[in-house]
């Protein structure tokens, strides 16, 4: 039962009491429960608006989604990546702090030592003096690039 309905439930009940409408105390009962049907009312078109919000939003996410994998690829498709195509570009994955996102930076970005993230607009910046390499022929870490070089 929705609340619209258990409000015209109690207006009901309270009209089956034939109560004399003209007493202090009935006007108070009945000014009640025109608040409740408005509250309810009220209630009812917020919680439509909040389903037509996520409605939305759903979309909207579903609409990112589908940019995001024409932008990045789908990540699941190796078959059709060429490892000689991004032999120059060694990728490193960052979690920005702030929103926990994973973000996926050239050598360039994080050689120019900041960059603010496309989620949440944080600047994440990059300081490369504090990074050591213990084996200086070891392949970049993670980054699958196939190159040699070492972090000063």
């Amino acid at each position: 039962m929705t609340n619209t309905e258990r409000v015209a439930y109690i207006r009901g009940l309270t009209e089956g009491l034939e109560l004399d409408a003209d007493k202090k105390e009935v006007k108070v009962i009945n000014a009640i429960i025109d608040l409740l049907d408005d509250m309810a009312l009220t209630l009812a078109d917020m919680e439509a608006n909040q389903e037509e919000l996520a409605d939305q939003l759903d979309a909207v996410d579903e609409d990112l989604g589908t940019l995001e994998d024409d932008f990045y690829g789908d990540e699941d498709d190796d078959e059709d990546y060429d490892a000689d195509e991004d032999d120059d570009e060694c990728y490193y994955e960052v979690t920005c702090p702030a929103c926990a996102e994973t973000l996926c930076l050239s050598e360039d970005i994080i050689n120019d030592g900041h960059i603010d993230c496309p989620n949440c607009g944080e600047n994440l910046e990059f300081d490369l003096d504090d990074l050591v390499e213990e084996d200086e022929d070891a392949d970049h870490a993670g980054c699958g690039c196939g190159h040699h070089h070492h972090v000063h």
